[in-house]
Order: C-alpha cells, then structure tokens, then sequence
C-alpha cells in the first residue's frame, strides 16, 4: 500500500498540472449548477428573480460564452510566442517550467472553463428545466464567474508583461532547481541506507526502455525487498539514462521474473528529465541559458554573470540546508525509512562539474565572466563543506588553464591568478 500511494500521488501531482484538469472543474461547475438550480427550484419563492434581474441570465451567459472564447484564443496565442522566445533566448529545457505554471494555467483554465460553463447554463436554459426560480441559482453562480474572470485577467495582465523574458525563466529554473536540491538536502539518501558498495556477486536488475529515469519510488523498493528478502542497491537514480545494458539497481539475490518486473516498475523512465527528484537538471538547465547568453550570436556575458549568481546562491542554500539536517554530530542520525534500499548521496564534484566545466570553457576569452566564475567557486570553497570545497579547487585551476589559453592579455591571466590565491589558503 505505501508503493501504491507513492506511485499514487506521483500520478495525481502530474495530472493536476495539466491544463484540461482545472477546465475540466469548470464544467462540472457547470453541470452541477444545472442540477443544483433544477433541484431547488420547487424550494425557491415565485418572483425574486424577477425583481433582481435574473431573467436576463441567457444574455450574460452568452456574452461570457462568446468573449471567454475570444480571450482564451488571444491568450494561447500570446504563451506560444512566450514559449518559442524563452525556448530562444534561454533554453528549450525551461520551456516545460512555463506550460506548468500555475498562474498561465489557472488563467486558461479560467477561461476555458467559464466558457464551457456558460454553454452548459445555455443548453440548461434551452432545455427549460429551470423556471424563474432556477434561473436565480444560476445568476448567482454567473455572478461569482464574472468576479472570478476579473480577478484573473489582472493577474494574467500582470503575467503577460514578464512571460518569456530571460530574467523570469531564470527566475522559475532556480525556483524549481531550489525545490528539488533543499528536499535533497533534508534526505541526502532520499531516506534509504547509506550508501555502501554492493558485493561483487550482487545480481544486476536491467530495465528494457531507454530513456531518463523521473522517479525512483523507494517505498516501492522497500516493501518488495522485505517481502522477498532483498538488499538493493539503486544505480539509476532520478536524472540518469538508462539503457538496456545499464543496470537499474542491484540485488543481494537473483530474484524470479515476476518480481523482476515488479521491480523495474519502481523506476519511471520517460523521454525527458524532469525537475521535481532531480537535483542537477535545474543546475543544467541553467547552465545552458548561460552557455547560450556566452555564444557568439548572443554575445551577452552579463545574463551569464546572472547564472552564476543563481547557480552560487543555490549551492550555499544547499550546503547549508545539508549542514543542518546532518545535525551536529552530538545526537544521532534517524534511522532509515527504507534500511533495505541503498542510493548515493549527491556528489558536490558532480554538481560543480554540471555548472563549472561548461562554463569555464566557454568564458575562457571573457575577463568579466572568469572574474565572477573564480569569485563564486572562492565562495563556494569558504564553506564548511570539505567536498564541496576540494571540488571548488578542482575546477579552479582547470578554469584557470583555460583562461591561460584564451585570454590575450598577461595582464588579464595574473589577474585572475591573484583572485584563485585562496587555493593556497584553505
């Protein structure tokens, strides 16, 4: 049952996102008031919707109808614009952060779903189930549509004006990104064992798709390894490819097929990387929107400064959030949720590696982004965090081989030396 509920609230977390649920509850909306105003109208007093104007309700309902569908068609346009520039100017990564925002679809949705309701009032009208006391429900309701879509439409304006900008899809890569590295920060393990190599005998499990693992559903793993008394250790975390000859994880046992495949179903492997259980693709997406800012057609070393501010605020973030969940070492650890299932903690070398090797390539010839780059892994190296700090170290000097070789100026290359001084230091 826990595997059940975990896979459980993955499905419904990702349909909730979609764009059809929340239109979807404006129909019902709609169907509901129909029935609701067919019901009550035996209990409602003859005349009041007269007297507050409730028989023109055919007329609003139609004009809602008529201007829903044109501001829905205006506004769909407008995020496929939004779309294809951020997909552009940034990353097309990013593009995914701005189909699931929630503001963009609430305000579809909204409009969408009004429309839909206002056709299903129609067809209740045409049908004349209602009577003039059934037309009063449905005034009432149309009432609190029009209050909804005017709430709406000043939050979508306001919207509309940063939708596609560079600095907003900065800004929603790094929100996700946030989410993803402090919920790892809280459990390094994702709440399994610590990591500990497998023994050389351990049967490897291999998947039969190719793709990107999305999820690892641990409770899943758990509970089939307490049921056929399994150790497991899981090679393929959230964000790796998995291929056929790849195996997924591996087991202190070789196990029947069946259970085999009932394994394999813990792992959810799709076409693309997702952000939500996986660390390092916001760090990667945000990579890129530097990497394209540094191209020659871009030419705009300042959004690439921007970056790696972000990437720089991120990584204190979640070095900090790790310090205090490791403790301070005089109470002890929680034991595991899942003792049976072992995953690697995340590895500050990989993480700098995702954001740092990229870029200091591509900066090699430009003063100003090496500068910021040496600064942030200076930063970086000051933490309280021996990992992260011999993995700032590594990266500088592979940076300042690079910028030997790229910049023109001995000048700018004994600058750069000076600023990389605190590897000496630490």
């Amino acid at each position: 049952m826990p595997a059940l509920s975990a896979r459980l609230r993955l499905m419904l977390l990702r349909m909730t996102r979609r764009l059809w649920f929340r239109a979807a509850l404006y129909a019902l909306v709609g169907v509901g008031t129909a029935l609701l105003g067919a019901l009550l109208r035996p209990w409602l007093p003859e005349g009041v919707a007269t007297q507050i104007g409730a028989s023109a309700v055919g007329n609003i309902l139609g004009i809602l109808a008529a201007s829903m569908l044109t501001v829905t068609t205006f506004s769909l346009s407008t995020m496929v614009s939004a779309y294809s520039t951020a997909g552009s100017s940034a990353t097309p990564r990013a593009a995914i952060l701005l189909v699931e925002d929630s503001i963009a679809q609430r305000a579809l949705a909204t409009f969408i779903g009004v429309f839909l309701f206002s056709v299903v009032g129609l067809i209740a009208l045409s049908t004349g189930v209602y009577g003039d006391s059934g037309r009063l429900v449905l005034f009432g309701v149309t009432i609190v549509m029009i209050v909804v879509i005017v709430v709406t439409l000043l939050r979508w304006i306001e919207q509309l004006s940063r939708l596609g900008r560079v600095a907003e899809t900065i800004d929603r890569v790094e929100r996700a990104a946030r989410h993803a590295l402090l919920e790892r920060a809280k459990a390094p393990t994702l709440c399994a064992a610590d990591w500990e190599p497998p023994p050389p005998d351990a049967f490897s499990l291999h998947g039969d798709a190719v793709g990107y693992v999305a999820h690892v559903d641990m409770a899943r793993l758990q509970s089939l390894a307490e049921e056929h008394d399994l150790a497991v250790w899981v090679e393929a975390e959230a964000g790796h490819f998995a291929t056929p000859e790849q195996p997924l994880a591996r087991l202190s046992a070789t196990p029947e097929p069946a259970v085999r495949d009932r394994l394999r179903g813990a792992f959810v492997i799709t076409d693309q990387r997702d952000f939500e259980q996986d660390p390092r693709f916001g760090l990667v997406v945000l990579t890129e929107v530097a990497q394209r800012a540094l191209s020659p057609a871009v030419n705009d070393p300042g959004t690439a400064i921007d970056v790696i501010g972000t990437v720089t605020r991120l990584l204190c973030d979640w070095a900090a959030a790790a310090r205090h969940a490791a403790g301070d070492g005089h109470r002890p650890r929680p034991a595991p949720r899942y003792p049976r299932v072992r995953l690697r903690a995340l590895d500050p070398h990989d993480l700098l590696e995702d954001v740092y090797t990229p870029l200091a390539r591509d900066s090699a010839g430009m003063l100003e982004v090496a500068i910021r780059l040496h600064k942030s892994l200076a930063t970086l190296a000051s933490l309280s965090n021996p990992a992260l700090r011999d993995a700032a170290r590594a990266q500088a000097t592979r940076a300042l081989q690079l910028a030997d070789a790229g910049l023109a100026l001995e000048s700018d290359r004994k600058h750069l030396h000076r600023l990389a001084e605190w590897r000496d230091r630490q």
